[in-house]
């Protein structure tokens, strides 16, 4: 059995919000494109719309997609959330390989992430409990996954590797009490994964396969923590765009699913009929978008202005960003 409401509900507001959102896209570029003419800020503005037709490519293969791979099932905002996150690390890889620098990325972040593309795959790949009701569950969703966790892993390498003497490793500090330098992750690894043993859905009916899926669902909502706060550490307050994108991109992954599991969270119950865990799903998603408030706003104000996305000092804003 696979997630979703039912087999005949249709989402015609997801192809009417990705349509608005890729016309807003182009229009801004275009816009953008006369206001250059002015000199002073045309070589930032070209820059911009440069990264604001990024976006419009990826709502148009989000149409593609929709049409045809996808049955048009409300799962399909599944998949859909996945493509964004999948999009989000492509952007990320765009912009560790290009200007060959791991500046303004937490490193502890990716590693997060790749724990929860490991474990969601691990499950999704053996049952089909957690996959989307629509046909896109079939095997784009896993295609997703995987690109994604490759994506992951190679952002994860570049920062490690070939780019680390570029790494901000003095702002990269989240949860760097008691453990080696560089450890701090497990702060936010360890007590979900305890959490997720006690407190899983049973839509496989496997125990490890349960845990995984819920471990990736839980981790997921907190993998981005130590990346905001690196963004709050950094000393000029200064974050690159496509480093915005990168964490926009994954936002609007966490909307999507967020409004899935808003009406779907009733099939998340245990072994005893509880609904628990997917009270608790929503709750972790919902923590994530509410920490993520400020960087929405600043990254907007960036897009709206045609600037760099300038973060408040330390003492504003909710403590995160």
């Amino acid at each position: 059995m696979a997630v979703g409401i039912s087999e005949q509900t249709s989402v015609p507001f997801v192809i009417q919000f990705t349509r608005f959102l890729l016309f807003a896209s182009l229009l801004f570029s275009q816009g953008d494109e006369d206001k250059s003419k002015s000199g002073k800020r045309s070589t930032a503005l070209q820059a911009l719309n440069n990264n604001v037709l990024i976006w419009a490519g990826f709502f148009s293969v989000s149409l593609f997609v929709y049409f045809m791979l996808s049955g048009g099932d409300f799962s399909f905002l599944m998949t859909y959330g996945a493509m964004a996150r999948m999009f989000g690390f492509g952007i990320l890889n765009v912009k560790t390989f290009t200007s060959k620098r791991a500046t303004g990325v937490s490193i502890k972040s990716l590693q997060l992430y790749s724990l929860v593309f490991f474990f969601r795959l691990t499950s999704i790949i053996r049952h089909e409990g957690y996959l989307p009701y629509d046909k896109s569950g079939d095997w784009l969703y896993h295609v997703i996954e995987v690109l994604a966790l490759l994506f992951t892993s190679s952002a994860l390498y570049g920062c490690m590797v070939p780019f680390r003497q570029t790494y901000q490793a003095d702002a990269d500090k989240f949860g760097e009490i008691s453990v080696p330098a560089g450890c701090g992750a497990l702060y936010l690894a360890v007590p979900v994964l305890v959490l997720s043993c006690i407190i899983h859905p049973n839509l496989n009916s496997d125990f490890f396969s349960d845990v995984a899926w819920t471990y990736a669902m839980y981790l997921e909502s907190l993998a981005l923590i130590p990346q905001l706060y690196m963004f709050q550490k950094q000393a000029t307050g200064v974050v690159e765009l496509l480093t915005a994108h990168f964490v926009a991109a994954l936002g609007f992954g966490r909307i999507l699913e967020f409004t899935f599991w808003i009406y779907s969270y009733h099939e998340l119950s245990n072994s005893a009929g509880s609904n628990l865990p997917g009270y608790l799903a929503i709750f972790s998603q919902f923590i994530q978008l509410v920490l993520m408030l400020d960087f929405f706003y600043y990254y907007y104000v960036a897009i709206k202005n045609a600037t760099p996305m300038v973060l408040p000092s330390h003492s504003s804003g909710m403590g995160m960003v």
